[in-house]
């Protein structure tokens, strides 16, 4: 009896063994890194506190990034688990660094992230912020379509025409990775509404529904027996929640867009999202177990552990090849600036303001003490150009790109670096293949201006931020609960009011003027090249606040002639700036110094909520009903 016992306890530890072995064998383990919306940042930011020496406060920076990404797969390596690296898009645009696309043979930031090693990268619509044509030529310098093979780039919505050069660039729509431990993982890229909205130059590229798309996508790899389904989405989390909603098939969703710091997964049922901030100050850590038995997906960083964000900070080492690259890129980006700025700047690096405080964006959909500098730098730089006075000078939030901050130690307290300023302002491009968008010059009548400001008040209210305008040379009062007049149910079509604005006038130092409704005088604006594009606009969708742009004389002009140009150059957005910092009293170290007025916004743009619209027909038609109600009542 006991011999018969002790073989069924053997038995059973010999089964639960094998059981333990099937199910560790079953269980594959991976590790998903990821950034986005790294925007060309190569350097630590804010780069005034980037030093090898002092204490350094800044975050990011590209060799610092290789560096975490190879402690991550050396650690992995010893357990034999496969890694995987991708990029949500929006790999350019913004700072300095981003300009060098602009020349013939450079693909700083792709030719890096294939060095690191990145799997898959998906198109942003920042990647088009120098045209189709530009990004066609840019892959093509980091050696596509033939690198494909080593780093994809996915377009599952993106669609050039066939005879483009972007078509011949091997992006693709989907495809199948093969992990060391025989997972089959398929992955897509998509670019979202949201982001095509704001993709400034496609040219003749074309977007297709991205929820449409990720339903053909997953149905063409599910056929293709894959385990786990994978999409890399430059759509923001609200789209990204959204997908997950109407594809439950889609096991990960890796996001950019929207510059969210997701320090937890969002879970929708099963589905995982991601997103890891911006700037590559994080990079996004990601450890899974998948049961092919189970079908099951789970996350390990907490058993494990592990952030689901690594900061990226000065206490990461840094990858040696990936800094000398950093190294050679800017130098070449300081050669190109001495020739910008005619040797006036030399350096990246190079302190050219001062300040004691810094210059925020403030809150959103609200005047903003950089929309007051940036705007009155713009109205300084063209009126010296053309020699005549500007009225108005306008730029949106979206241009905006982030705050300026003075640095904080005793080392570098309160300057301010070409780098760091030009981060806010140095979007674009103009035909003329520099840096920048250019400035325009132009003529709206009073009442095409009130229209404009209605106009602004309207979008920022139905499509975010990025749509509000900043203003120099304009005081305005406004109710943005009044810019809609109501929704129509069921199509949810919002019906603009033209009544947000309560009032407005022009300002000239000490002298106001009321901008009247039903004015055709002149008004003479600047903006920029990008943001002007919008105006003509308005009237295809709005014929009643139709806006056409003017030379002095009131003759209608192209945007094209609109352009301010300064010798032989464009004047650009960033250039102004410049222009107007070095225009500034300097300190005793002969450093311009940004006033005072500048810490907090001036009071240019005031809400006042009032009534709502519907409040006066309902008034109206009690007070007609109330009439008939005695007039009835007297007859009785």
């Amino acid at each position: 009896m006991r011999f018969k016992f002790t073989i069924f306890v053997i038995l059973l530890l010999w089964s639960a063994q094998l059981q333990g072995r099937q199910s560790t064998e079953t269980d594959l383990r991976f590790t998903i890194l990821h950034t986005n919306d790294e925007h060309s940042h190569l350097i630590p930011i804010p780069a005034v506190n980037d030093h090898p020496e002092y204490r350094n406060l800044a975050d990011g920076g590209i060799a610092r990034l290789a560096g975490a990404i190879n402690m991550i797969r050396t650690e992995k390596k010893q357990t034999g688990e496969p890694v995987l690296l991708f990029s949500a898009g929006d790999i350019l645009g913004g700072p300095a660094f981003g300009w060098l696309p602009l020349q013939e043979g450079l693909a700083p930031e792709l030719n890096l992230f294939q060095e690191m090693g990145y799997d898959a990268i998906t198109i942003g619509n920042h990647e088009f912020d120098y045209g189709s044509d530009v990004y066609a030529r840019y892959l093509s310098d980091a050696g596509y379509p033939a690198a494909a093979e080593q780093t994809v780039i996915l377009g599952t919505n993106v669609r050039p025409p066939q005879d483009h050069p972007l078509s011949e660039r091997g992006i693709k729509n989907h495809f199948i990775k093969e992990l060391d431990n025989g997972l089959r993982i398929g992955i897509f890229g998509l670019i979202g509404n949201d982001a095509i909205s704001k993709t400034a130059e496609p040219g003749p590229v074309q977007f297709d529904d991205p929820f449409e798309s990720a339903k053909k996508a997953v149905e063409e790899l599910q056929k293709q027996n894959v385990d786990l389904i994978i999409s890399i989405n430059h759509s923001g989390v609200s789209e990204d929640r959204q997908l997950a909603e109407l594809l439950p098939e889609i096991d990960i969703i890796v996001g950019g867009h929207t510059h969210t710091a997701l320090h937890s997964p969002i879970y929708v049922e099963d589905t995982i999202i991601v997103q890891a901030g911006n700037y590559m100050q994080y990079l996004g850590r990601l450890e899974l177990s998948y049961n092919r038995e189970l079908d099951k997906l789970s996350v390990l960083n907490e058993e494990n552990g592990n952030d689901f964000l690594i900061p990226i900070d000065s206490t990461i080492n840094e990858d040696e090849d990936v800094s000398a690259e950093v190294e050679r890129y800017t130098e070449i980006l300081n050669d190109w600036l001495r020739d910008f700025t005619d040797g006036a700047v030399s350096s990246i690096r190079e302190t050219i303001a001062y300040s004691d405080f810094p210059v925020y964006r403030n809150e959103i959909q609200r005047e903003s003490a950089i929309g007051n500098f940036v705007t009155d730098a713009m109205k300084f730089s063209a009126e010296r150009v053309l020699d005549q006075p500007i009225d108005i000078a306008v730029q949106a939030n979206g241009a905006i790109r982030s705050d300026i901050k003075p640095g904080t130690e005793v080392w570098n307290q309160g300057e301010i670096t070409f780098y760091d300023m030009m981060m806010a302002f140095g979007l674009g491009s103009g035909d003329d293949g520099s840096p920048g968008y250019p400035l325009v010059s132009f003529y709206l009548t009073e009442e095409e201006v009130r229209n404009a400001l209605e106009v602004s008040i309207l979008l920022s209210e139905l499509m975010g931020d990025n749509y509000f305008l900043q203003f120099s040379g304009l005081n305005m009062i406004y109710n943005p609960e009044r810019a809609v007049l109501f929704t129509i149910p069921f199509a949810g079509t919002p019906i603009p009011s033209s009544r947000a604005v309560l009032g407005a006038e022009l300002v000239d130092g000490e002298e106001t003027r009321t901008l009247r409704k039903d004015s055709d005088q002149l008004i003479h604006v600047v903006t920029d090249y990008y943001i002007a594009g919008f105006l003509p606009m308005v009237g295809e969708r709005l014929p009643g606040l139709a806006i056409t742009l003017r030379d002095e004389n009131g003759r209608a002009i192209s945007l094209d002639e609109a352009i301010i140009t300064d010798g032989d150059h464009q004047l650009k957005v960033w250039t102004g700036v410049l222009d107007y910092v070095q225009s500034l009293e300097k300190n005793e170290d002969g450093i311009p110094v940004i006033p005072a007025r500048y810490e907090t916004p001036e009071g240019r743009l005031t809400i006042t909520y009032t009534l709502p619209l519907w409040v006066w027909p309902v008034a109206a038609l009690l007070l007609i009903g109330s009439v008939i109600f005695l007039i009835l009542r007297r007859r009785k």
